[in-house]
């Protein structure tokens, strides 16, 4: 089960930071992932982490703006949102792919946890 928590309501330039806690199963031999929707549009990737060695990767719309990180003791994955600008509102997902390729194709993540929106105004 992954249970995504931390959005809300922040102005432009502002930051929050999301967490994405893991339980009932193990995700640490996974690649963790962040994925936006909002309304209209496809869910699209954000960032994801190989839990075994750190390694992320970035949309290039975020790159440099949200880091992806890892807490193995905690079991949870955050992304910490620096820098947001209007189009970053959307509900963000996070979610775990099998193996241990990091990717952005959503078919490979295969565990999903429920959205919590982010809102950033102007």
């Amino acid at each position: 089960q992954l249970q995504a928590s931390g959005g809300g309501l922040v102005q432009a330039g502002g930051s929050l930071r999301l967490s994405c806690a893991a339980s009932g199963r193990t995700f640490s031999s996974r690649v963790m992932g962040w994925f936006r929707q909002t309304p209209g549009k496809e869910r699209e990737f954000v960032a994801a982490i190989r839990w075994s060695d750190g390694s992320a990767l970035y949309a290039d719309s975020v790159k440099g703006r949200f880091t992806i990180s890892a807490d193995n003791l905690k079991n949870t994955v955050y992304l910490q949102m620096n820098s947001l600008k209007l189009e970053d509102t959307a509900v963000y997902y996070c979610a775990a792919a099998e193996g241990v390729t990091l990717t952005t194709a959503e078919y490979r993540y295969n565990y999903w946890g429920q959205g919590t929106l982010v809102t950033v105004s102007s």
